[in-house]
């Protein structure tokens, strides 16, 4: 079954109005990734880039992570797929990755980002990420992570594009 994408409500709180621009963005990315093999999926983009879609979403999980994860739930930074804070690793170890296994872990890490957004009171709520690296109200993760996807989702715009022409959406 393809993804659905459920556009953000027009008439709604700060709270539903952001989250549902998130989840709108979320599902663009997979969107963008439907359809393709598994081959495609790993495919780079243009010499010396290694950006694929695969990479994207591998990324987007240890992005996830790394955010909701640290500011909402106090945990530590640690990348997914990558040994310490290799960050280049969800984008450049994609040969041999698993692409069920990296789809859905990041599914995973969208949900758990969902439920500390939905446990917390309000958007004023501060947490921090790693040390020294300051505090961030709930409202401005939400707005940095659609400004994250949104990037990222340009990127698989092109790349399915070079891919099979599909364009848009």
């Amino acid at each position: 079954m393809p993804p659905v994408r459920i556009d953000p409500p027009r008439e709604a709180d700060e709270r539903a109005t952001l989250t549902g621009f998130l989840d709108f963005q979320r599902a663009t990315l997979a969107v963008k990734c439907d359809g393709l093999t598994d081959v495609q999926l790993r495919e780079p983009a243009v010499p010396p880039s290694s950006l694929s879609l695969l990479g994207i979403v591998r990324h987007m999980a240890d992005v996830e992570r790394n955010w909701f994860r640290t500011v909402l739930g106090g945990e530590e930074m640690s990348t997914i797929f990558g040994l310490g804070m290799d960050w280049e690793a969800a984008f450049r170890d994609v040969a041999a990755a698993s692409v069920p296994e990296a789809f859905s872990i990041w599914r995973a890490e969208c949900e758990h980002s969902r439920g500390l957004v939905a446990a917390v009171p309000g958007l004023d709520v501060t947490g921090t990420r790693g040390t020294g690296g300051g505090r961030f109200s709930v409202r401005w993760l939400l707005a940095h992570m659609i400004e994250e996807y949104a990037r990222h989702n340009g990127h698989a715009d092109l790349l399915r594009e070079r891919l099979d022409g599909s364009t848009g959406t």
